[in-house]
């Protein structure tokens, strides 16, 4: 049985990202999970996610990094602190930059693999590096700071 993703322990309040929210139906609903000292995440870009026929589009690669930079923080943010994910205060992460470099053109048709790697956790901010992978060939980078989302602004429950 697969763990529950990262996203799977963000409350309610906050679970309608277009990118990683379990509650939108008509979203990305990426799901990442640890892998060791890394995150992962797959995603099927559809025909409609193209740029030029037979790649797809950057803008929805720059939302995939972005969706599993909060992530891989989330869960960054959690094991720094010592805690299960999940657990009660919830840690939630919004992208403060995102710094995305496009290496080679993206396929359609194939699988995307998204390898996150924290690189600093300090205070409330967590710098992640975040690699789009198709058919094992890097595509794309992203640099994102995320920031913790104020106490105030999430719910307990």
């Amino acid at each position: 049985m697969q763990p529950k993703a990262i996203q799977d322990h963000y409350p309610d309040d906050l679970s309608h990202c277009f990118g990683c929210g379990r509650l939108n139906e008509d979203g990305h609903q990426l799901k990442s999970y640890w892998d060791g000292d890394e995150t992962v995440a797959r995603f099927s870009p559809s025909p409609v996610h193209v740029a030029i026929p037979g790649y797809v589009y950057g803008g929805l690669i720059a939302s995939l990094i972005d969706c599993h930079g909060t992530g891989t923080a989330a869960a960054a943010g959690y094991r720094a602190a010592g805690r299960d994910l999940g657990s009660l205060p919830p840690l939630r992460y919004v992208t403060a930059s995102l710094k995305v470099d496009y290496l080679k053109p993206t396929p359609l048709g194939v699988e995307l693999e998204l390898r996150g790697r924290p690189l600093e956790v300090k205070g409330r901010k967590v710098r992640s590096e975040v690699r789009v992978l198709a058919n094992g060939v890097e595509c794309a980078r992203g640099d994102v700071i995320a920031v913790q989302i104020p106490a105030t602004m999430v719910s307990s429950t």
